[in-house]
C-alpha cells in the first residue's frame, strides 16, 4: 500500500504537554537529548511518527519555552500542518500565542487544536480553553478547526485526535514532487561506518541513492550514498517526507542546521532580497535601517531592513497581494516604517548568505529583546541594487507582486532589469522559483509572444534589440560623416563603444539582424548599405599619384611622409587616402611599411620559379642582393613569403614551397 506522508508540527506554550502527548501518538519519546530528558523540557526538535491507514504521521515536536523559539522555528518551516496545543488548565499563554502568530505568518494551511490535560481541569476549565482558542484562532486558517480535547496520561481523546489527524492530513495540500529536490538541513552527526549523516524534511521534489547534490550556501559537491525514511532504508523518497541521508564527499563539518541540500542549478544563495512583509498587530513598528533576525527554513541569520513602501493592508491569512501603490508613488517619499498590523514592501541586507528563492516564506524577529515581529514573502532573491522609495522602486515591487499565475510580468521584469547584459536562462529557475519544466514552458510562451528574445543562453526584452539596433546604425553613419574616405566603422570598435556590457551574441545578434534587414553591411568595418566612398576630383588625382608612387618604388618603396611629399599632398590627407587604398587592396602594410600590391604579387611569382629553376633555398644574404634590397626591407618581405606559403623558414634558411 502506497503511503502519503504529511509532517505535522507541534505548537504551543511550555509544559502544555507536546512531547507527551507526541509520545502517546507513536510510542516515540521525541526529547532525544539527556537535558531534555532530565528538566522535563524539548529544548530542540524532536521527531516521531506513526502510520495510520494509508497516511503516514510525521511529527516535528517544537520546544515552546520563549528562549528556545529560534529551535521552534527550524522545524515549522517544514510543516503540512500544525497541531496547536493548548492545556486545559492554563488555556492560551504567551508562547501559544507567538507559536500561532509564527504559523500564520508561515501561511501553514491547516491544523486542529489540541486541548490537552483534561484529566486535571474541570468541564469549565476545558470550556473557558475552547473559548480562548476560538478566540485566539477567528479569522485565520484555524478558524473552524476541530478542537479535540485529550490527555496523553491517561489515554482519553488519544483515538478521536489520530482520527482528527488523519482527516486533516487527507486534505492538506500535497507537496511538489516535480520541483527540484530541496531540503534545509535540521540535524547534522556521523553515523559508525557510515560518515557524515544529515536529517531534514524533503520540502520539494525527489531525492534517491546516488544522486549528486550540493551543501547550500557552502557550494560542496556530495553524493546521497543511502537514504532513510523514518528509519527504514529506501532507495528514494519524495517531497513532504523526513530524510536521513548518508553523504558522500564531505566531512561532518561540511553541513550545519541552516545549511540546504538541493539539486544543482536549482537555487542559489544571497545576501540581498525584497520582500512584501506583514506585522503583527502587537509589534512595534518596523524602521528603516532596522537590524532583525531572519528565520527561515532552518536557517537564522540576522540583517538589516531598507524600507520601500508602508501599504494599508493589515495582517491576514487570505489578504490579497498589493495592487496599487501608496499615495504619493509618484516621487520620493520620508515613509520610513511600517506600521503595527500593517504590510510593506522592504529590502533586506543578510550579514551572512541564505539559499532562497521566490516565493519562500520567512519570520522577521527583533534583535533585542529576541521576539517574533512579523513574516514575510520573498519576492526577488537577487534585485539590482537601485532607489527603493521612489516612483520606479515602488512599481517594481507591485509588479514583482504580482498574482502566482502572472509569473510572465515577473519573468518580463527581470529580463528588462538586465538590460543589454541579459538574463540567464539558468536564473528563471533559481530566481523564479520554478520547476525546470515549467520554466521553459514559460520562457517557450513569452518568446512565441514576441515578449522576450533568446539569444544564446541569455534572455533579452526586444525593447533592448531595438535600441542597441537603432544606436548601431546611428554610430555608422556619424563614423561615415566624419570620416568619408574610409569603408566604415571598425566592427571591434562599435562591439566596445556599444556592446561592452552586453551578453557575448547580442552584438552578432543584432548585426545579423540589420545585415538581414539591409540596412547595414557588415564585414571587418560596418556600413550603412547605401555608403559608397566618393572621393572628389582632386582626391582621386591625389590618390592616384600616391599610388603611383608605391608602385614606383617597387620592394623598396618610400616611407609615407616622403611619398605625401613628393606627390605634393598634405599628410592627414596622405594618411586617410592611403588607408583607403589599403582597404582596396591596392596596398599592404608590412611592419608598419607600405608596399604596392602588384610589387608584392611579382615577387610571389619570382621566387616560386625559383624553384622551377633548381634552387631550393632562399636566404636573408642572397634575397637581398637578388632584389637589390636592405636588411630593413628583406625581414619583412620574407616573413610575407612565409604568411604567403611561398616559403618555409627552417633552421637551414628557407625553403622554397
Amino acid at each position: 500500500m502506497s503511503r502519503r506522508s504529511v509532517v505535522i508540527g507541534t505548537a504551543g506554550h511550555i509544559d502544555h504537554g507536546k512531547s507527551a502527548l507526541v509520545r502517546a501518538l507513536t510510542g516515540t519519546d521525541p526529547d532525544r537529548l539527556k537535558e531534555e530528558q532530565a528538566r522535563g523540557i524539548t529544548i530542540d526538535l524532536g521527531f516521531a511518527h506513526a502510520a495510520v491507514d494509508d497516511i503516514t504521521l510525521s511529527f516535528v515536536d517544537v520546544p515552546g519555552h520563549e528562549r528556545f523559539v529560534k529551535n521552534m522555528l527550524a522545524g515549522a518551516g517544514g510543516i503540512d500542518l500544525v497541531m496547536l496545543v493548548i492545556a486545559a488548565d492554563e488555556s492560551v499563554m504567551p508562547q501559544t500565542r507567538e507559536h500561532f502568530a509564527i504559523c500564520r505568518l508561515l501561511h501553514v494551511p491547516a491544523g486542529l487544536i489540541a486541548l490537552t490535560k483534561i484529566d486535571i481541569a474541570d468541564a469549565d476549565l476545558q470550556t473557558l480553553a475552547a473559548l480562548e482558542a476560538r478566540e485566539l484562532t477567528a479569522g485565520s486558517f484555524l478558524e473552524g478547526a476541530p478542537i479535540v480535547g485529550v490527555s496523553a496520561r491517561t489515554g482519553e481523546g488519544l483515538d478521536a485526535l489520530r482520527s482528527a489527524l488523519v482527516d486533516a492530513a487527507r486534505r492538506a495540500p500535497i507537496r511538489r514532487a516535480d520541483r527540484p529536490m530541496r531540503l534545509p538541513i535540521d540535524r547534522v552527526f556521523s553515523a559508525r561506518g557510515f560518515g557524515t549523516v544529515v536529517t531534514g524534511t524533503l520540502v520539494e521534489g525527489r531525492v534517491a541513492v546516488g544522486d549528486e547534490l550540493v551543501i547550500l550556501p557552502r557550494e560542496l559537491r556530495a553524493t546521497a550514498r543511502g537514504l532513510h525514511v523514518h528509519g527504514e532504508a529506501r532507495s528514494s523518497a519524495t517531497a513532504g517526507e523526513r530524510v536521513a541521508l548518508n553523504l558522500g564527499g564531505v566531512e561532518l563539518a561540511d553541513a550545519a542546521r541552516g545549511d540546504s541540500l538541493s539539486a544543482p542549478g536549482s537555487i542559489g544563495s544571497t545576501q540581498r532580497l525584497d520582500a512584501r512583509v506583514d506585522m503583527l498587530a502587537d509589534a512595534v513598528p518596523l524602521r528603516h535601517g532596522t537590524r532583525v533576525r531572519f528565520h527561515q527554513g532552518t536557517t537564522e541569520l540576522l540583517g538589516r531592513v531598507s524600507v520601500a513602501a508602508a501599504l494599508a493592508e493589515a495582517v491576514n491569512d487570505a489578504a490579497p497581494r498589493a495592487t496599487h501603490l501608496p499615495a504619493g508613488a509618484g516621487a520620493r517619499t520620508t515613509t520610513v516604517e511600517i506600521a503595527a498590523g500593517g504590510r510593506g514592501y522592504v529590502r533586506l541586507r543578510l550579514e551572512s548568505p541564505a539559499v532562497l528563492t521566490r516565493g519562500d516564506r520567512f519570520i522577521l524577529r527583533s534583535y533585542s529583546p529576541s521576539i517574533t515581529i512579523g513574516g514575510g514573502v520573498v519576492l526577488d532573491p537577487d534585485p539590482p541594487r537601485g532607489g527603493l522609495r521612489t516612483g520606479a522602486g515602488w512599481r517594481r515591487f507591485a509588479a514583482l507582486d504580482a498574482d502566482p499565475g502572472d509569473e510572465g510580468r515577473v519573468l518580463a521584469l527581470l529580463v528588462e532589469e538586465r538590460d543589454a547584459a541579459g538574463l540567464a536562462r539558468a536564473s528563471v529557475v533559481t530566481r523564479l522559483g520554478l520547476p525546470p519544466a515549467a520554466a521553459e514552458a514559460l520562457v517557450s510562451r513569452l518568446v512565441d509572444e514576441g515578449r522576450l528574445l533568446r539569444i544564446g543562453d541569455a534572455l533579452v526584452s526586444p525593447a533592448v534589440v531595438e535600441r542597441l539596433s537603432a544606436a548601431l546604425v546611428a554610430a555608422i553613419r556619424a563614423h561615415h560623416a566624419a570620416h568619408p574616405l574610409e569603408d566604415g566603422l571598425p566592427r571591434e570598435e562599435a562591439r566596445e563603444r556599444l556592446f561592452a556590457y552586453a551578453t557575448p551574441r547580442l552584438f552578432e545578434h543584432v548585426l545579423g539582424r540589420l545585415t538581414d534587414d539591409r540596412e547595414i553591411i557588415a564585414r571587418e568595418r560596418l556600413a550603412v548599405a547605401a555608403h559608397h566612398v566618393s572621393l572628389s576630383d582632386a582626391e582621386a588625382a591625389a590618390c592616384d599619384v600616391l599610388e603611383r608612387g608605391f608602385r614606383d618604388g617597387g620592394l623598396a618603396p618610400p616611407d609615407l611622409s616622403a611619398a605625401a611629399a613628393a606627390a605634393r599632398i598634405e599628410a592627414p590627407v596622405a594618411d586617410r587616402l592611403s588607408g583607403l587604398l589599403v582597404r582596396r587592396g591596392r596596398l599592404v602594410r608590412l611592419a608598419g611599411m607600405l608596399f604596392h600590391t602588384e610589387a608584392l604579387e611579382r615577387l610571389k611569382r619570382e621566387v616560386r620559379a625559383l624553384k622551377a629553376g633548381g634552387e631550393a633555398m632562399v636566404d636573408i644574404g642572397t634575397f637581398k642582393d637578388r632584389y637589390g634590397v636592405s636588411r630593413k626591407y628583406a625581414i619583412p618581405l620574407l616573413e610575407y613569403l612565409d604568411r604567403e606559403r611561398v616559403t618555409r623558414r627552417t633552421p637551414a634558411g628557407r625553403l622554397i614551397l
